[in-house]
């Protein structure tokens, strides 16, 4: 097998024990927010409870809680338009570099 292939197959294995391992290691925990770990620290350091300053749009939208695979469905959508804006721009630099060369 040629020497790009080899590395292919061994990043590809990579990745999916990177994604898998830790399904089968963190048996029972709990992925918190950002959100939870911020008012916590504030109740600690203050003392008193944090209340928000305005309620999420979905949510008043609804009357309700979004459920966790829309918030998760949010997330992944927002993840893949930055990644995609990062891609093009980097793609245009490349390609501009290319062209530069050339000249």
């Amino acid at each position: 097998m040629k020497k790009k292939t080899i590395t292919a197959i061994v990043l590809i294995i990579l990745a999916v024990l990177i994604a898998l391992v830790p399904l089968f290691t963190q048996k029972g925990s709990e992925f918190g927010g950002s959100d939870d770990a911020g008012s916590e620290m504030i109740s600690e350091i203050t003392g008193t409870e944090s209340e928000p300053w305005f309620d999420p749009v979905f949510e008043t939208a609804i009357g309700g809680e979004l459920p966790g695979e829309i918030e998760s469905l949010f997330f992944c959508v927002q993840t893949g338009i930055g990644v995609g804006i990062i891609a093009f721009f980097m793609g245009r630099f490349v390609e501009r570099k290319k062209h530069e060369d050339k000249a």
